[in-house]
């Protein structure tokens, strides 16, 4: 073959592989700009059209295989989700997995537009294509670094709040067995629920709020018992050391049968760690696991974990899911202070009030003050209204406020919880969690008139025989109550419904009976707040 002839192959050879190509592109720009967008929306479409169609086909095949595992992963293996969402190192792999797949679909965008564009193209058409495509990569961009903030925000949440086992003390916590099934022989669980009043200008920490939340781990059905602020005596197990200094409970019996303040369940938390630290052993928060002996003696209940509430946080929470709906059935107090009990400042009026009516909707401010608020009014109200947030606080947690303000919720979960509940089993909370969500939630009246008209010497073995009655299985006994082995059923609550949907009137309960909360948080404008 001559060199003439060599060279002019040579030269043959690039036009008809342009010749090749070209027959893969659109013939005008707007057609190249409508399969950039399909290849936006099917990714791997535009590299077929564009004549790679070993990569398109690859490209293709993943994608659509990512959408139908997703999707069957979503939909039968709930618990692998719930794992990856409270693991942090899966977090950590998952955020990379969205870049990465982010990073590949603008790629994949970019490469199809490419090949699909006529070669011949004036100045304002090439200016378009490019501007469009810049546009489809932004919408791209926008939603995957969204995704990984918000698992990023997850994971630091999961890693701030909640500590292994292995990495965290506690004096009370049972210990984790089965992790993957931690009830299996733990038919109720009992949660303590602590809201810590440390705000501006208050001395030390107190736990005006002290709620147990006794849950069946089969149903989900909830029965929550508030203890009032100023009980006095409040025992231990014997077979706690805190037992040996309060064989009576916790109070002063030199300053004889009077009201002391000091020696209130709400100054329980600070106090017994002040004057007998480390008494309990090596534990992350001493005042938490004396609260958690104190009140599980009290009720009768072994409790199993804490979760502690700040207050400022929890502000944050409300507003971060766009506020709860409460009826409010008298007038609320926001502020006012009575000059009298640990952490008081001087004598005060209220700044304002919370007026009363049907379905109100109260940001984080004044939802805070609706279940704190108490000037001139009685602790068994002021439980019924904490009980009522909580309450309007789950059914306020919908997908759309969780998907929209998650990493608000995250930032404010960091400075709002305080809990002994291990990594291990977070799987297993979250699933328990959405049953109690679509389960009945009743309140246990402890009967105040009969049981603690006053705070200074409570009827506490009355109240564990109502608890145990109450929560009582038909056949099997309560794996974790402290005392007497139930026989009796459990009373009934009413089907849950709607707390938006105001009734005319309350159901009068029976003391010592167990209460809906759709009925307790009812509108009921004849109430006073006072008894």
């Amino acid at each position: 073959m001559s060199r003439s002839t060599r060279a002019a192959g040579r030269r043959a050879a690039p036009r008809a592989s342009r010749s090749r190509a070209r027959t893969h592109r659109a013939r005008t720009a707007s057609k190249a700009i409508g399969l950039t967008l399909l290849s936006a929306l099917v990714p791997g479409s535009g590299l077929l059209m564009g004549g790679r169609k070993k990569l398109g086909s690859f490209i293709l095949t993943i994608s659509i295989g990512l959408l139908l595992i997703g999707a069957y992963v979503g939909l039968t293996h709930r618990d692998s989700v719930l794992a990856l969402l409270v693991s942090p190192r899966q977090l950590l792999i998952a955020t990379g997995a969205v870049v990465l797949l982010g990073i590949g679909w603008i790629w994949t965008v970019v490469a199809s537009h490419k090949l699909l564009r006529p070669v011949s193209m004036t100045y304002t058409s090439r200016l378009a294509g490019s501007m469009f495509v810049g546009l489809l990569c932004f919408a791209i961009a926008v939603p995957t670094t969204v995704a990984a903030q918000t698992v990023m925000a997850q994971r630091d949440l999961i890693g701030s709040v909640f500590q292994s086992e292995g990495n965290s003390k506690s004096a009370t916590r049972p210990k984790v067995g089965n992790a993957s099934d931690p009830w299996a022989k733990t038919p109720r669980l009992n949660l303590l629920l602590l809201g810590a009043d440390d705000g501006v200008g208050r001395t030390g920490v107190r736990t005006d709020t002290v709620i147990v939340a006794s849950i069946d781990t089969k149903t989900g059905d909830t029965a929550l018992i508030s203890l009032s602020r100023n009980w006095m005596r409040m025992p231990f197990p014997e077979d706690s050391p805190l037992h040996k200094v309060y064989p009576d409970g916790f109070w002063d019996p030199s300053m004889g049968n009077v009201e002391q303040p000091e020696y209130y369940l709400d100054a329980m938390y600070e106090n017994v760690p002040k004057a007998h630290p480390g008494i309990l052993g090596q534990t992350d928060n001493e005042g938490a696991d004396v609260v958690k002996l104190a009140a599980g003696a009290a009720l009768g209940l072994d409790i199993d974990y804490y979760m502690q509430v700040n207050l400022a946080g929890f502000r944050q929470i409300i507003d971060a899911l766009g506020g709860i709906t409460v009826n409010v059935n008298y007038r609320v107090p926001i502020g006012g202070d009575y000059g009298a009990g640990p952490g008081s400042n001087s004598e005060k009026k209220p700044s304002g009030y919370i007026e009363k009516g049907p379905n109100q909707k109260l940001d984080g401010y004044h939802a805070l003050w609706f279940a704190r608020g108490r000037y001139g009014l009685s602790d068994p109200s002021r439980q019924e209204r904490q009980r009522c947030t909580i309450h309007a606080l789950v059914n306020s947690a919908n997908p759309q406020a969780l998907v929209t303000s998650y990493q608000q919720i995250a930032k404010a979960g960091k400075q709002l919880l305080r809990t002994d509940i291990p990594q291990e089993i977070l799987g297993a909370f979250i699933q328990l969690a959405l049953k109690v969500k679509n389960a009945k939630v009743a309140n246990i009246d402890l009967d105040k008139n009969k049981n603690f008209p006053s705070g200074k010497n409570p009827n506490y073995a009355a109240m564990r025989e109502i608890i145990q009655k109450a929560i009582a299985p038909k056949t099997a006994p309560v794996a974790s109550t402290a005392t007497v082995k139930p026989t009796r059923t459990p009373t009934k609550a009413p089907t849950s419904g709607s707390t938006k949907r105001p009734t005319p009137s309350k159901t009068t309960t029976t003391p010592g009976a167990a209460e809906n909360l759709n009925d307790a948080c009812a509108y009921n404008p004849s109430e006073t707040g006072t008894n």
